[in-house]
Parts: C-alpha cells; sequence; structure tokens
C-alpha cells in the first residue's frame, strides 16, 4: 500500500515590495526629520549629529538621500526596467539634488518640494510637440533587457498610427495628473512648513509635510500612469488582437509576423 502523496511544503511569504517601499521611502525618512522618534525621546538628528543647525541639517540631507538610495539599489540589484521603476527612479534622484537647496520654510520651499512633480508634468506636456511622447520613451526603456528582434516588435507598435495616438493621450493623461500633484504639494508644504532651515520645527514640518503627501502623490502618480498603461493597451489589443500586450514583446512579434505573411 503505498503511502499519500506529501504536500510540498509551503514557501513562507517574504515581506511585501510596497512594505519596504513604505519603510525606506517614508517611514525611515521621517523618524530621522523627528525630535522625538515616536515619544521616546531619541532625535537622529541629536543623538546621531550633536543637534544644533549643523545636526538638523545633516539629519535632513540624510533623510533626503536614503530613499534615493533605496531606489538606486533597487533599480540595480532587481534589474527593475519597468516604467514606474525607471520614473520613480528619477524622481528620487531630482529629489536628492534638491535637497542640497538649503531653504526656509515659505513659498520657494513649497515651490522646490514640488519641482519633481512639476517638472515632470511639464515634460511630459512638452513632449507632445516632439515625435516622441516621454511615455513611449518610457515604454521603449522597458525593453532594454529584451532581444534586438523584440525590441523591434515593441517599437513597431508603438509607432504604428491608431497606437501612437494612445501613446500621446497616455502622456496627457500622466502630464496632468503630475501637475494635479505638484499644485497640491506646494500648497500642503505652503500650510506646514514655515519654519527656519536648520531648526528643530522645519524638520519636524518637513517630517509631517511628507507624511501627508507621500501616499496621495504616489496614488496620483501610479493613476496617471496606470490610465496611460490601460489606454495603450486598448489600442495594442484593437489594432492586433486580443492576445497582444505591450509588454509582451515575444506576442508582437508573432502577431506582426502572422500579420505580414496574411499580407494585411
Amino acid at each position: 500500500m503505498t503511502a499519500p502523496p506529501t504536500k510540498p511544503p509551503r514557501k513562507k511569504a517574504g515581506i511585501p515590495k510596497t512594505v519596504w517601499d513604505l519603510l525606506f521611502t517614508l517611514i525611515i525618512p521621517i523618524a530621522i526629520l523627528s525630535p522625538n522618534i515616536l515619544g521616546s525621546g531619541i532625535s537622529i538628528s541629536e543623538q546621531v549629529f550633536g543637534g544644533g543647525v549643523a545636526g538638523n541639517v545633516r539629519a535632513y540631507i540624510l533623510a533626503a538621500l536614503i530613499p534615493v538610495a533605496y531606489v538606486l539599489t533597487d533599480l540595480l540589484i532587481n534589474r527593475t526596467v519597468s516604467g514606474i521603476a525607471l520614473l520613480g527612479g528619477a524622481v528620487a534622484l531630482v529629489r536628492g539634488g534638491l535637497a542640497f537647496w538649503y531653504l526656509d520654510g515659505g513659498p520657494l520651499f513649497a515651490f522646490k518640494d514640488s519641482v519633481p512633480a512639476l517638472l515632470f508634468g511639464v515634460l511630459a506636456l512638452g513632449s507632445l510637440l516632439t515625435k516622441t511622447p516621454i511615455f513611449r520613451v518610457v515604454l521603449d526603456a522597458s525593453t532594454l533587457t529584451e532581444s534586438p528582434e523584440n525590441r523591434a516588435a515593441t517599437q513597431k507598435a508603438l509607432h504604428d498610427s491608431q497606437v501612437n495616438q494612445a501613446v500621446r493621450a497616455a502622456t496627457v493623461s500622466y502630464g496632468i495628473v503630475e501637475l494635479v500633484s505638484a499644485v497640491i504639494n506646494y500648497f500642503v508644504n505652503l500650510r506646514l512648513v514655515v519654519g527656519k532651515f536648520g531648526s528643530d520645527d522645519f524638520n519636524a514640518q518637513v517630517a509631517q509635510a511628507n507624511a501627508v503627501m507621500r501616499i496621495p502623490s504616489l496614488v496620483l502618480s501610479v493613476i496617471g500612469v496606470g490610465v496611460g498603461i490601460w489606454l495603450i493597451q486598448l489600442a495594442v489589443k484593437k489594432r492586433y488582437g486580443k492576445e497582444a500586450d505591450i509588454f509582451s514583446p515575444e506576442k508582437l512579434a508573432r502577431l506582426q509576423e502572422v500579420e505580414s505573411s496574411s499580407g494585411i
């Protein structure tokens, strides 16, 4: 009599990437900026950097650069070349550079903190005046690890007149959402961040503004990119059939080959 088959042991679920993202782009930076982490009396500025203006400035820079280091490390280790990952990396780099522009709280600081969203919104809408909308650049970059044949299939699809219209509409969607995010972020920072740069109050206010805006701004960006991808997928499926997928260049290549051989 044979023993009943045993079920393979379940793999332990790891920590979801979303948790890591929130930890390194929101929770840790806020903790670094806080003058009293969770009421514990611990202050990174005080205990690690010696306090005062110099300690607060160093804590501010560290809090700004940790998300940059995390995003770039994630791109390098996981070799993530998706459109969302690339845009996230670009935003992190811009934010990291702006961290060294020292400003007191007020209108100019609120503008500085809104520059990444404003910049990408303007670049997206401005790219419509060229032959290469920004969404085409993002989707092309996502195929960098593909074979030349598969990359060519994606390029052919993106330059199809029907799909190209969807790419342009996707670029509009992304650009408008980023501009809306910039405006909201400006007024949130204008209201919350009013302290003098290098003070305890300033760092605490920046932490509060980050806590208020980080998730809404992320959601807005995902909506802008998500709507854009949805529009492009609709156009690709209408053009090449229900099996077509802009993120599956192998399928695109096969469908394009069938189309060419049938003389369509």
